[in-house]
């Protein structure tokens, strides 16, 4: 059998491999990336404001979270997050509800007559519902806020104006009595784990006081509150 001479077989080889290199150099780009679509956000504004004669209010609580939890019922035994509130003004247990996505907090107490307004900025796809806490601090386990709103739908721009009642956590037996209120009136007691009322979230029926005729009470007329105790606006502003 005939061979080729070895230059010429790897001159063969050669030629073969410029081809193939010159092949691979001519085949189209691949297509560009597709571009991420930008962020959509939405921010909301939420003014309050405390109608009350001198119930103080616990830093306010503004929470965003998936719309299938609440954070109370009525008729429902209170959570251990909602009773530390009630009880104490701490709004530190929502933190760690499976589903909350934001918490945004008051800069402190607000006063009888006082307005403060809080700022959420969300990503489009994190906007379920919104909920408002803080608690009547003159009292044992009173209670104010909105529950799940559906802020998904509003558009920009839209208001949504709101007056709010009063509510009993049903944690802590409505005494008045030294030691047990943490707010001025007392300045007592907060959060006390241990239930002595009816375990259930009910409308508060308002406190009685000393100048009423509960002699054990550190609360006076003055204290006293009708329904509404908040008065609320949720406007969004992007």
């Amino acid at each position: 059998m005939n061979k080729l001479p070895v230059k010429t077989s790897l001159l063969a080889l050669a030629l073969l491999g410029l081809g193939a290199c010159s092949d691979s150099d001519n085949l189209p780009p691949p297509p560009p990336e597709p571009p991420t679509p930008p962020v959509v956000m939405k921010s909301f504004e939420v003014t309050v404001t405390n109608l009350t004669a001198n119930q103080p209010m616990s830093p306010l609580a503004l929470i965003s979270h998936n719309d299938d939890i609440k954070l109370w019922q009525i008729s429902e035994s209170a959570s251990v997050a909602l009773e530390q509130l009630a009880e104490g003004g701490d709004s530190t247990g929502f933190d760690t509800i499976s589903g909350v996505d934001a918490l945004v907090r008051g800069a402190g107490i607000l006063p009888p007559g006082m307005s403060e307004t809080l700022m959420l900025t969300l990503a489009e796809n994190k906007v379920d519902a919104l909920s408002l806490l803080t608690m009547l601090v003159n009292t044992n386990d009173a209670f104010s806020g909105f529950n799940a709103m559906d802020i998904e739908s509003m558009e920009n721009g839209a208001s949504n104006s709101l007056r709010l009642m009063a509510y009993d956590a049903g944690t802590e037996a409505n005494s008045e009595a030294k030691g047990s209120i943490p707010g001025p009136a007392d300045g007592g007691e907060g959060f006390n784990a241990a239930r002595d009322d009816v375990n259930r979230v009910h409308v508060h029926p308002g406190v009685i006081s000393q100048d009423d005729g509960l002699a054990d009470s550190v609360l006076h007329t003055s204290h006293r509150f009708d329904n509404p105790v908040l008065k609320v606006t949720i406007t969004r502003t992007e």
